[in-house]
């Protein structure tokens, strides 16, 4: 799982350096980072929430997403600051966007679609 989330990432960094250049429209650049980004959300419960149910860990990272859009409606000097940065776009946005959490529940999705995919294959 490890390598899945870090190849999710790899993909959301690469799509968002250079989709615009390769000549992917604006929305597939913004909300397939968006959807990515969720798929790593739930990678990140795969690893941290070992040997429970793929079902939990759709819902965990459900709520994490949830409480990270929610946080950008949340203006302080500091957050504000980190969300200039690189890393602090990346993990917690700039601002609220009711679409990305759509994007979010896709890449759950397609993060619980495919690990259990994976179990399958195991058994």
């Amino acid at each position: 799982m490890i390598a899945l989330c870090l190849a999710t990432i790899a993909a959301g960094l690469l799509l968002r350096r250079f989709g615009m250049g390769l000549g992917l429209p604006f929305g597939v650049v913004k909300h397939g980072g968006s959807l990515l980004w969720g798929t790593m959300v739930y990678w990140l419960m795969t690893i941290i929430a070992l040997r429970r149910p793929a079902s939990w860990l759709a819902i965990l990272a459900a709520l994490v997403a949830l409480c990270v859009e929610l946080s950008r409606l949340y203006h302080t000097p500091w957050l504000d600051s980190f969300r200039l940065t690189t890393p602090g776009a990346l993990l917690l946005g700039r601002v609220f966007s009711p679409w990305n959490l759509v994007a979010y529940a896709a890449g759950i999705a397609l993060g619980w679609a495919t690990d259990l995919c994976i179990a399958r294959g195991r058994s």
